[in-house]
């Protein structure tokens, strides 16, 4: 799980480096995103294999209510996503979309995966998303006013939404993992 660990550190640390330090990364320009983009990819890469390879404790398992409920978060999760960038109705309510979305992916995700690597994983993911939003809302202040979308934005993120969650389910399906039971 050490794996998994380290890629949660580095994934965190490249994402809070704007924040936490701005004049520091500042100092990179452009090159700094490069600096994250290759961090993310790293610690990505080292979660990954770390939950491939880890070995813990069996809590709970799956159960065809809880894959239903995790289906229905994960559309909820790739929703919030997507109304990220369409700027939908959502974000009139949800300052953060893609981290809520990250938060309720991860949640998804522990109500079927019931072991210490999952928890690892997808909890240190939640944290990470909220301290995330805690740290930006301290560093931007008040939210700015809402602009309403027009309905054409609505359904671009809900197409969006159904496409993503349908190639998500089938590479999952392809990689051994069915999502549907």
């Amino acid at each position: 799980m050490i794996y998994i660990l380290a890629g949660l550190i580095l994934w965190s640390g490249v994402h809070f480096w704007k924040r936490i330090a701005p004049k520091e990364r500042a100092k990179f320009g452009d090159k700094g995103k490069g600096i994250v983009a290759l961090g993310s990819v790293a610690g990505i890469i080292l979660m990954v294999i770390g939950y491939k390879v880890a070995d813990g404790t069996f809590y709970w398992g799956r159960s065809p209510a809880m894959t239903g409920i995790n289906n229905l978060l994960m559309l909820f999760a790739f929703y919030l996503f997507a109304a990220s960038g369409a700027k939908t109705r959502v974000t009139k309510a949800i300052r953060h979309p893609q981290l809520s979305a990250v938060v309720v992916w991860s949640v998804a995700h522990i109500l079927v995966n019931g072991d210490s690597p999952s928890l690892l994983l997808f909890g240190g993911m939640a944290a990470w998303a909220i301290a995330e939003m805690l740290v930006i809302n301290r560093a931007e202040g008040p939210r700015g006013p809402y602009h309403e979308v027009p309905i054409k934005k609505e359904i671009t993120a809900v197409i969006a939404t159904v496409v993503v969650f349908l190639v998500v389910a089938t590479i999952h399906i392809l990689l051994g993992y069915n999502p549907f039971g």
